[in-house]
Parts: structure tokens; sequence; C-alpha cells
């Protein structure tokens, strides 16, 4: 069985029932949620021996964030626990011409406050295939930038691939650092890079020519992003493959969803989504890259890889909440052309 290693920040999510906002909520609902916490309950659910590196506060909140990891068999071991907070993030889910919105409160959480040396690189990822992080971590303050760094280093010199969503967030870069600023040493030292068109252009000003994200009423030339996949890889030569997420949006509930993925030589495509009535895209990247690294650790091909990627993904966006409840055999079903939706007896 594989062993992945991710890194990153859970947190508490607090989100308005149904489609109310967040000046008609009188009350939200609770769960748990985050970036890399997202990949690695995908990863347990294709049966990947996943383990999650975070830091919490000792508190009965973070015990039942942790509690409900376990629950989808992903491996806590590696949480290392200090500081006074779980993060928080509100979200407001959007309907048709109006987005969804989310506001966090995220600031001096226990993570954000790591610093170098607090976890034990050496021993968590002894034995593992892979370690993922994402940009959001960074993002948060100078020492989670610097664990980051940490852990890439400890997993390069051990011989462990390194996979990253670069992921920016502009709502989180409030530490007198820019993302152009820190993210390139530690993309430096992946192998596999993941992205869409705003993540290259605000972290490394590299955009596909021609392309708005707001124009494209759900049609999108896949073909255009062979130009940013190769720019990555020109500017991090270590990096092997670079996959590309393509969402059109047509409005709030009705998106197209695809991907690309570039070895150095051929551009692969998966098939296009079309995804009508979204229940819930919050963490849909974070599948997406859940799925891809179980496609590249099981399927011979690249193909078969972002097919299964780009599957995945379009189930999460009917599951409510972060985390994508899907097994391999539902979107496997899916790539060999389900989707119909027809009762399963």
């Amino acid at each position: 069985m594989a062993k992945v290693v991710t890194f990153g920040e859970v947190m508490l999510r607090l989100s308005t029932p149904g489609y109310l906002r967040f000046g008609q909520a009188k009350q939200f609902d609770a769960t748990f949620g985050g970036g890399e916490a997202n990949v690695a309950v995908s990863l347990a659910n294709y049966g990947v021996d996943a383990h999650f590196v975070t830091r919490l506060p000792k508190n009965d909140i973070a015990d039942a964030c942790v509690s409900e990891l376990r629950g989808f068999g992903v491996n806590t071991s590696g949480i290392v626990y200090g500081g006074e907070r779980i993060g928080i993030y509100y979200l407001e889910t959007g309907a048709v011409a109006r987005g969804s919105k989310v506001v966090y409160d995220r600031a001096h959480s226990s993570v954000s406050d790591i610093k170098p040396g607090m976890v034990d690189w050496e021993k968590v990822l002894q034995g593992a295939d892979w370690f993922h992080w994402t940009g959001i971590t960074p993002a948060l303050s100078q020492g989670a930038a610097d664990a980051c760094l940490e852990a890439i280093k400890v997993a390069n010199r051990l011989g462990v691939k390194v996979s990253c969503d670069l992921n920016y967030r502009k709502k989180l870069w409030q530490y007198g650092k820019t993302a152009a600023e820190v993210m390139p040493a530690l993309v430096e030292g992946c192998d596999l890079i993941l992205g869409n068109e705003e993540d290259a252009e605000k972290e490394f000003g590299i955009k596909p020519e021609g392309f708005d994200a707001e124009k494209t009423g759900g049609e999108i030339d896949q073909t255009r992003f062979e130009s940013v996949c190769r720019q990555l890889m020109d500017r991090f030569p270590r990096c092997k493959k670079v996959a590309i997420t393509l969402r059109g949006s047509i409005n709030a509930n009705h998106n197209t969803w695809g991907g690309v993925i570039y070895d150095g030589k051929t551009l692969w495509q998966s098939r296009r989504y079309d995804i009508t009535h979204i229940v819930d895209r919050v963490g849909g990247g974070d599948s997406f890259m859940g799925g891809l690294l179980y496609g590249l650790l099981t399927y011979p091909t690249d193909q078969e890889a972002i097919e299964f990627a780009a599957a995945a993904s379009a189930l999460k966006h009917t599951i409510i909440g972060d985390y994508n409840r899907v097994t391999v055999a539902e979107v496997e079903g899916l790539v060999k052309g389900g989707g119909s939706g027809r009762v399963s007896r």
C-alpha cells in the first residue's frame, strides 16, 4: 500500500444552511475541512495509507476534528499539539449569478504559529511515496512557510516525491510577504505541480495567451494550457509533470470541469464534465488532487490518471462538505461512462 503524507491547516467549517446569506442565518452547519486534509481523506477512501500532519490546540474541538479524520481512515499520528485555537472559515453558498463567499477567522491559529523543528519530518516521511502541500500553508505565516520548506527538503533528501497545489488565496497573504516572493523556493523542490490559470499568473506571472476565466461561458480550449505547463517546467526543472484544472463558470450552480496533465512531451486531456446542479464546489480542487495522486500511483498511463482525477472531482461537486466521500468503484464507473444518476439497487 502506498503511503502519502499531507501537511497543512484543517479548520472548523461553519456554513449557512442551504443557500441562506450570512445575514439570514440563525445557525451554522459545523464540520471540518482544509486543502491538505481533504486530499488525505480522498486518498484514505481509495485505500491509500494517508497521513495528515498539522498543529492543533489541545481542546475538545480539535479532538473532534482528529476523531473525524480517523473515522475516514486517515493516520493522524504526525499531528503536533500546541497553540490556542483551531482556524475557522465561514461559508455562504451562492446560487446562479450570486457567487459563494468565504470569511476566514484563522489568524493566530495553532498551525499559523508553527516553526521549523516542531515536526519530526524524518520520522513522519519514513517510507512515504509522496509528500503533498499546497500554497495555502506558506500563505499563513513565515513560520508555516519555513516549516513547509523544511518538510520539502527532507522529502527531497529521502527520495520522497513531492507534489503541490499552487492554491493562490489573496486573502491569506497578510504577513508582509507576497506569494511571488515565497513560493518559488518551495516549488523548486516539487516533482508534480497542480494549479489553474490564476495560480500560475498570481504566483509566477505565467498565463495562457488570450484566456479570461470570467469570459469562458463554460467553453475552454484545453490545449491553450500547454504553454502554461511548459513555462512552469522551464521555471522549475525538477518538476516532471504539471496538471491544470479547467473550470468553465456559467453560473454558481453550473460549471464545466476537466483537467490536463503534461509530461514535458504530451498534453493529456480529460473528458469534460457539464455539472449543471452543483451542490458544493468547495474542495473541488482538492478532490482532483487526491484523484490525481491515486491515479498516478495506480494506473499505468497519465491519461488514465487524469481521467480518474477529473471524474473524482466531478462527483465531489455533488457532495456537501469539504471531503470527497466517494469510492474507487464510483469514480471508475463515471470514467467508464456512468453518471446517469440511476438508483443503485
